[in-house]
């Protein structure tokens, strides 16, 4: 059986936990304890060298590192990742642009305001902040004409962006300012449904600054 090395707080995690659910695919969770330095072990960097969740072991031992990559790999040959060439180079242009201009940016001011550790990066705030407006700015244009991001079809690249986009209130982002990126949100919960809850830092007692 397929395992995934996990984190609940971490969206990049959910992302892998809503592909398995929309394609009924049985899996094991072990739950990495961040904050208590078990990404740093040796155990760990054997299985990802940079240390980070998600990680997904197949059932021959060898392991997949990186939450997109894991969602290409798992959405091979299914809905959710094109044949087309054309299409599944789209999907590719918004995974690349999620892990670009849209986790670094968003997913880190959310981690820092989560957690109370604004202030303890004052000097990469205002950067971020912008970096995230643009990020919403882009989605917002590449929305207004399409359902989903690479096209009429749910995919990959939506479940990738929503992850931490839909949580971009969570630090700041004034989300009523984009309409198409909001309506998608709504069309993409329609597809995912409400069984994969948002968890937050607050749960785990050690993300104490």
């Amino acid at each position: 059986m397929l395992k995934l090395y996990d984190y609940l707080p971490s969206q990049n995690g959910w992302k892998a936990r809503v592909l398995f659910g929309l394609l009924d695919i049985p899996y094991q969770t072990h739950l990495v304890s961040i904050f208590e330095g078990e990404g740093r072990t040796d155990a760990f960097l054997d299985l990802n060298p940079a240390g980070g969740i998600p990680v997904l072991e197949l059932e021959d031992g060898r392991t997949i590192a990186e939450s997109n990559a894991i969602l290409t790999y798992v959405a091979d040959g299914t809905r959710f990742l094109p044949e087309d060439r054309y299409q599944r180079a789209k999907v590719m242009q918004w995974l690349f642009f999620e892990q670009y201009h849209v986790e670094p940016v968003i997913g880190t001011l959310r981690f820092w305001t989560l957690t109370g550790r604004l202030e303890l990066n004052p000097a990469m705030v205002e950067a971020k902040r912008a970096g995230g407006l643009r990020a919403l700015a882009a989605l917002e244009r590449g929305l207004k004409t399409t359902p989903f991001l690479a096209g009429e079809v749910f995919s990959i690249a939506d479940i990738a962006v929503y992850a931490y986009a839909h949580r971009a209130a969570d630090c700041g982002f004034a989300l009523d300012d984009y309409p198409a990126l909001t309506a998608w949100f709504d069309r993409a919960l329609d597809v995912i449904g409400p069984g994969y809850p948002v968890h937050l830092y607050s749960e785990d007692p050690h993300t104490a600054v």
